[in-house]
This record gives structure tokens, C-alpha cells and sequence, in this order.
């Protein structure tokens, strides 16, 4: 069953997955970026995963409920918990960020979640009857989503921090 699962995953979806892997490789590796650019994979996984919220389970209060749950508590966590992974640098609006095995962990962690959905909706498309599913599943894209948005949450309250002595980076 599992040759055949893959056999008849489409092509483009191993074109994603290699994207994805490209991307979370080059997170590996500190790099300058704009704290705009930092918003980029928060907010693409965020989009992923209420696309597939809404179109595998609808949004309803179970759904919702379970997603914001785990969004939740893993963003305070990570907003309170993270390290800091940025260093000022002399040019405003930008920073340089630590690489990380955490963004090609997380990404993949996404993309094998919606795959697994997938597979488990192709194999029993009736995913209503399955409230447990619908929970586990809201709720993972929650806790990714959380991950993301906590870091940034971080980043962000970090890089005020850092500039805060009159727009003078702080060494």
C-alpha cells in the first residue's frame, strides 16, 4: 500500500518538497535579511495551513478551536522561551539571523502533515467521522504555525531592543 501511496502522489508534489528542502538548507547558514523578509515563512505557512484547514476539515469550532489551541500555546512559548537569533546591524530594517535546522524542520514537518492528511482522506475520504483526526491534525498546523509566529514575535520585540538607543544599533 505505502509503494502505491507514492507511486500515485502527483509530481509536483516531490518538486515542493524539494523547494521546500532547498530552502530550509540555505536556513542553515546565517544570513542578512529584512524584517520584512522575516514576515515571508510565517505567513506562508500560515497560509498552507488554513488552506488545508478549510479545505480538508472546513473551518468550524472544532477545526478553529484545535488549530488555535496549539497556535497559541506554542507561540507564547516560543515568544517567551526562544533564543535570539538575530545580531543589529549598521543598516536599518535589517538584521542578521543565526542559522537554524528549525525552519527545515518545521517546513517538512508542514508539508509531511498536509501529505499525511491527504493520504489518510484519500484512503477514508469521510474525514467528519473522525473528530480525533480533525483534532490532531488542526492542531499540529497550530502548534507549526505557533513555532513561526512566536519566533517572529521574538525577533521582532529582540530587534526593538537592539535599536532602541535612538536608532543607534546597540553592540
Amino acid at each position: 500500500m505505502l509503494l502505491q501511496i507514492l507511486t500515485h502522489t502527483p509530481t509536483y508534489v516531490w518538486a515542493i518538497l524539494a523547494g521546500l528542502i532547498a530552502l530550509g538548507l540555505a536556513s542553515m547558514h546565517e544570513r542578512e535579511m529584512t524584517l520584512q523578509r522575516l514576515l515571508m515563512l510565517p505567513l506562508a505557512m500560515l497560509a498552507l495551513s488554513l488552506n488545508d484547514i478549510a479545505n480538508k476539515f472546513g473551518f468550524n469550532t472544532l477545526s478553529l478551536s484545535a488549530w488555535a489551541s496549539g497556535c497559541l500555546i506554542a507561540g507564547l512559548l516560543m515568544a517567551r522561551l526562544g533564543r535570539v537569533r538575530i545580531t543589529p546591524t549598521a543598516a536599518r530594517g535589517r538584521v542578521l539571523v543565526r542559522g537554524s535546522t528549525a525552519p527545515l524542520a518545521i517546513m517538512l514537518a508542514v508539508f509531511f502533515t498536509k501529505y499525511a492528511a491527504a493520504v489518510m482522506l484519500s484512503v477514508r475520504p469521510q474525514p467528519d467521522s473522525s473528530s480525533v483526526a480533525t483534532i490532531i491534525i488542526c492542531a499540529l498546523f497550530g502548534v507549526f504555525n505557533g513555532v513561526l509566529a512566536g519566533r517572529l514575535v521574538r525577533d521582532l520585540a529582540d530587534y526593538r531592543t537592539l535599536h532602541s538607543d535612538g536608532g543607534r544599533v546597540m553592540a
